[in-house]
């Protein structure tokens, strides 16, 4: 895993976790790593990956069986796409609305833009 700056570590973790899930690599009630086997794979101390599985825990993405490990909860990709989505909002979304502001765009604008992505994909 590439470490970016502009993150904490331990968030960072969380989202990559996050990403496995939503991406179907961990299923539902599987097991993920445990924080040993994660911390020596990414090469962070595992106090990091504890900090990591405290906020996947907090908010309610994985669970934890004493003495066996952590276990990807049930309602896992939603909550995933909901605070994803709810990020979107709130970090990218006033961006953007900004520079369509300073550029005279308008919405129909771009949605054009963004069917024309879509097509390209196809």
């Amino acid at each position: 895993m590439m470490i970016q700056n502009q993150m904490p570590i331990f968030q960072q973790l969380a989202f990559k976790i996050c990403d496995n899930i939503v991406e179907g690599r961990y299923q539902v009630n599987s097991r993920i790593p445990s924080v040993r086997e994660l911390a020596a794979d990414c090469e962070v101390n595992p106090n990091t990956v504890v900090k990591s599985y405290e906020w996947l825990t907090n908010n309610q993405i994985i669970y934890n069986k004493r003495g066996i490990g952590y276990f990807v909860s049930e309602n896992a990709v939603s909550l995933i796409l909901d605070l994803r989505r709810k990020q979107f909002t709130e970090q990218y979304l006033p961006t953007i609305f900004k520079a369509m502001e300073q550029l005279s765009m308008d919405i129909s604008q771009v949605v054009e833009l963004y069917n024309q992505y879509i097509k390209s994909k196809q």
